[in-house]
């Protein structure tokens, strides 16, 4: 009983204490009984952006034969007025000539044009999905020219066709402003010094082309325009003409069509190697390391490869024969822009 009463006095006693100070335990229970009127605030998570998928192959290659465009539109409105302005553009030309280097660019850069029409590369996917998709990349891989003979092929080639059509008539057109000048030069101090020992500029030209290729900011933010709509790389940038030179007396030659002049015939096997190119990327298969070996073989082009080793040859030769200043200005135009468009035409026969 005497228990009884002192449990009943304690338990008075509690109660009375919870009422005065406000027991915690009391109050947390009422509120987890009460409705909720407001939400509480999430803690914030932290979300890391997914990096971005590295360029494949082909994207990376063409990157750079854009780049090389853009180097093409600084130089139709570049300044002309010194020995330092003619070694800039003689470097800027000769870094993306080294080894395979624009070779690889050109032929990405082709591809992903030819990509632009899916009819061909829906016959190309028929093709793989009855024989499989080895026996489609062998075909492809060891004769680029039956990419050429697909049905739906003939709109793709042309689109290859116009738009080397397209860059080759811009470095010729460059090419005319530096064959204008090597005339106009002559009448300047400057340019008629004599260069003297050319060892230095020599051993620099024959470096270039070993040095990674700086993509630009503007380089990068034109790429996606050009590969979405399939634009030729010399229209993605805007280029500025330049004004003639004080005292300019000189006539830029005019490029003119004689009527009857046969237009050179593509070359399949080249057409062919882009178009193969574009189709093997869009071919689905369980091997992707596969198709990106065949594809970096198919970037490779030995007639193409050697017409710019020639080039190479000729301009070193051309500057190291110069006397005056006025001469590597010739150089530039005449090795190092119009016989380059040579080699990267549509005809072998071209180099």
């Amino acid at each position: 009983m005497l228990t009884t009463l002192l449990a009943t006095g304690a338990l008075s006693m509690s109660m009375s204490l919870t009422l005065q100070n406000g027991d915690t335990s009391v109050a947390t229970a009422r509120a987890e009984s009460a409705p909720v009127t407001e939400t509480t605030a999430a803690a914030p998570v932290l979300q890391l952006d997914q990096a971005a998928p590295p360029p494949s192959v082909l994207e990376q290659s063409a990157s750079e034969y854009a780049a090389y465009h853009g180097v093409i539109s600084d130089l139709h409105s570049a300044p002309i007025a010194s020995g330092d302005d003619l070694d800039q553009a003689m470097n800027r030309l000769t870094a993306f000539y080294g080894e395979e280097r624009l070779v690889r660019a050109w032929i990405a850069y082709a591809a992903i044009i030819a990509a632009r029409h899916p009819e061909y590369l829906d016959e190309v996917r028929e093709l793989a999905d009855y024989y499989g998709p080895e026996a489609a990349m062998t075909g492809l891989m060891y004769d680029p020219s039956y990419a050429t003979s697909f049905a739906s092929s003939e709109d793709a080639q042309d689109s290859v066709v116009e738009a080397m059509e397209a860059d080759n008539a811009e470095i010729m057109e460059v090419s005319v402003r530096y064959r204008a000048a090597a005339y106009d030069l002559q009448s300047e101090r400057w340019a008629n010094r004599s260069h003297g020992d050319r060892t230095d500029r020599l051993a620099e030209l024959s470096v270039m082309g070993s040095e990674p290729i700086d993509l630009t900011d503007e380089v990068l933010m034109t790429l996606a325009s050009g590969f979405d709509s399939g634009l030729p790389a010399s229209s993605l940038f805007e280029h500025h003409e330049a004004a003639p030179a004080p005292g300019s007396t000189s006539v830029a030659p005019q490029l003119t069509l004689t009527v009857g002049e046969a237009a050179p015939d593509p070359d399949r096997q080249r057409i062919g190697r882009i178009l193969s190119v574009a189709a093997l990327q869009s071919l689905n298969n369980d091997d992707p390391a596969r198709t990106d070996q065949v594809i970096e073989a198919l970037l490779s082009d030995p007639v193409v490869e050697r017409c710019l080793a020639w080039v190479r040859l000729d301009l070193q030769q051309c500057v190291a024969a110069g006397h005056f200043m006025y001469e590597d200005s010739f150089c530039i135009a005449e090795h190092a822009l119009m016989d380059v468009s040579r080699c990267l035409g549509s005809s072998a026969n071209a180099n």
